[in-house]
């Protein structure tokens, strides 16, 4: 079976992939910020690295040296973010820098951690790179230029823009790992019922907006991301469609695939 690391084990998608990868067999790799591991999730196939923060310049580095001598990864998927609401009126200079480092800086520095430790899998056979080891960064629609309308107005500077910061990290490091065979996917994976999204009201909007459990986005990213491959490095997609993303009729037209491709 598949190694898989989960940034960002301890709640909403990131708990609920850590324990689907682990009931399917996987060994899994989570990590959480307290310096000890939670109660929950909780299994056999799941081991915990504390004390990692990716919002600090070291968590990549302490993470590879904190993962097994013997640990290569197929899988690094990281779902660590953080989220605070603002508005033109009120910008909030601390919480934005903290947004930016979280969503997009934190991403960067983790992943090449643990290329550079040699903690992902690689594959170049007869000098042309094959499929190897995945990257996915956990993105958001809200980070696509391209689906913003005036339906929905502005607001949540940085939500919006650190995870547009945060499509462009995964489509450069898609062109810097593409010669070790490693694919990048960024992906949106759905509007959630988590307490991120509550904690910012959104939770007003879960049922006209179609928000699903942590549990269910899983349960839809989990083949996709089996299913990804290197012909698909760098690109921008919504495993579970268009079906909660307000403004994609509007600004993509109707019918659209599921799986979607996502605009810049």
């Amino acid at each position: 079976m598949s190694t898989v690391l989960i940034v960002g084990g301890t709640r909403g998608l990131g708990a609920s992939l850590a324990s689907a990868y682990a009931a399917a067999g996987s060994t899994v790799y989570a990590t959480c910020r307290s310096p000890s591991p939670p109660s929950s999730p909780s299994h056999d196939n799941i081991l915990w690295v504390p004390a990692i923060d990716i919002a600090t310049e070291s968590a990549g580095v302490a993470l590879a040296a904190a993962l097994p001598p013997h640990a290569v990864l197929d899988t690094v998927i990281i779902t660590a973010g953080y989220f605070t609401r603002e508005s033109f009126e009120e910008p909030r200079w601390d919480e934005e820098v903290k947004m930016y480092t979280t969503c997009a800086v934190g991403p960067l520095f983790v992943v090449q951690a643990l290329i550079t430790a040699g903690k992902v899998k690689t594959h170049i056979k007869g000098g042309v790179p094959n499929d190897a080891g995945k990257v996915v960064l956990v993105s958001s629609e809200a980070g696509s230029i391209g689906l913003r309308h005036a339906k929905e107005g502005g607001g949540n500077y940085a939500h919006h823009a650190s995870k547009t910061a945060l499509n462009m990290v995964g489509k450069l490091l898609s062109l810097d790992l593409l010669g070790m065979g490693v694919a990048v996917a960024i992906v949106h994976p759905g509007f959630m019922r988590t307490e991120m999204t509550k904690n910012v009201g959104y939770d007003e909007f879960w049922d006209s907006g179609g928000a699903v459990t942590p549990d269910e986005a899983a349960a839809s990213l989990i083949p996709f991301i089996d299913a990804f491959s290197l012909e698909k490095t760098g690109q921008f997609w919504a495993p579970r469609g268009s079906r909660d993303i307000g403004t994609a009729e509007a600004t993509m037209g109707k019918d659209l695939p599921t799986p979607l491709p996502l605009p810049w």
